[in-house]
């Protein structure tokens, strides 16, 4: 009769200890998927619920695109030979007389070494003035200065040379092998020839943007679009600023997830799937794979295509998508759902997890007491 009365003490006790321990808050690592969805617009909430379908995957995957705009692609390529205000020109000239203008006694020929083409595209040549070089290439320049001196002196010969100088010449700073300013010159007319004359890019390819500022006006393009795209390699211009920095964007792992943590992009695009592995998957001992959350500010445009015209929005609406890795499409759906900068990925613990929890927090619940009376007894 003693023991009957003592297993029914213990049982009352386990049910009181359960109630006790589910009455109080247990540790999880976020709310359950009821939680998640009473904050829907349909119960009051101020978020909008959507379980992933093929349309919701055409209508959310819009990724940003980088890209040059018409005017940087439509620019054609400078001339080489093209001289410029702030160029550096090396001027050679042979005069066919012993007492020349230029040439001093003895010698055959004089050397005019770093004459600067001026703000006004202007060189000065003595006894030859004032010659226009902005615009015209060295050897045209070379037909001015030897018509001018001709004047003066029989048949003269002139040889002109455009050094590197600061007119044409652009900056590149970032992530390349070698910061710096460099000429614009036959081989490195266009944006992919710059950057491999200023030693490549040093960070991954695949997350590497490059960004022109030319003027007011700026431009960006995946490094890999240079050669996947010949359309996105640009034409360069004289004060062009090159730019290469890593991509910047993340999104935010929490839940039954191997990491809790944010995580940088290690690609241009990233699908929930691809989002998961990069934390270590699921927690195989809590996670629900029917309850994978992925929370996101949507752009008031998208919004109204996922509800269909039917609600009347106004401005940027807080979504929440549905991926149930458990259904026969799901893990499809979620390899084709796209990871935005800034979304939140998070995974619901199972319930069963929580069952756990439960039990063993009551267990230790009444091996405390029992302790407890063990002392007082």
């Amino acid at each position: 009769m003693t023991s009957s009365l003592s297993r029914a003490a213990k049982g009352l006790a386990l049910v009181a200890a359960l109630a006790l321990v589910s009455s109080c808050g247990l540790p999880r690592s976020g709310p359950n998927k009821a939680e998640i969805f009473s904050g829907s617009v349909l119960e009051d909430g101020d978020a909008f619920i959507f379980t992933v379908t093929d349309r919701v995957n055409r209508i959310a995957g819009v990724t940003p695109a980088l890209g040059f705009s018409a005017a940087f692609q439509n620019a054609g390529v400078v001339g080489s030979d093209v001289i410029s205000p702030g160029d550096v020109l090396g001027l050679t000239i042979w005069e066919n007389v012993d007492d020349g203008l230029l040439v001093p006694q003895g010698q055959n020929a004089t050397v005019l070494e770093e004459v600067q083409v001026d703000g006004q595209g202007f060189i000065f040549v003595p006894y030859a003035g004032r010659v226009r070089a902005a615009g015209n290439t060295p050897e045209a320049i070379r037909r001015i200065i030897s018509e001018r001196l001709n004047e003066q002196t029989p048949e003269p010969q002139v040889q002109v040379r455009r050094l590197a100088g600061d007119g044409s010449t652009v900056s590149v700073v970032g992530s390349v092998g070698a910061q710096g300013v460099y000429p614009i010159e036959r081989p490195t007319r266009t944006l992919s020839a710059m950057l491999a004359a200023a030693g490549g890019v040093v960070i991954p390819p695949e997350i590497a943007q490059v960004t022109v500022v030319r003027g007011g006006h700026r431009g960006s393009v995946w490094f890999e679009d240079l050669y996947d795209h010949p359309g996105q390699d640009i034409a360069l211009r004289g004060g062009d600023r090159i730019i290469v920095e890593q991509d910047t964007r993340t999104f935010t792992a929490l839940g039954a997830t191997g990491t809790q943590n944010r995580i940088p992009f290690e690609s241009q695009t990233i699908s929930a799937i691809e989002a998961i592995a990069q934390v270590g998957g699921l927690n195989s001992s809590v996670a629900d794979p029917t309850g994978v959350f992925v929370f996101r500010n949507e752009p008031e445009e998208i919004a109204e295509q996922l509800l269909g015209g039917t609600e009347d929005l106004i401005g940027t609406q807080r979504v929440v998508y549905v991926l149930d890795l458990t259904q026969p499409n799901g893990m499809f759906m979620a390899r084709d759902f796209a990871i935005r900068d800034g979304d939140t990925v998070y995974v619901t613990e199972a319930p069963f997890a929580q069952f756990n929890k439960v039990i063993a927090a009551a267990t230790g619940t009444l091996s405390a007491t029992n302790a407890v009376q063990a002392v007082t007894e």
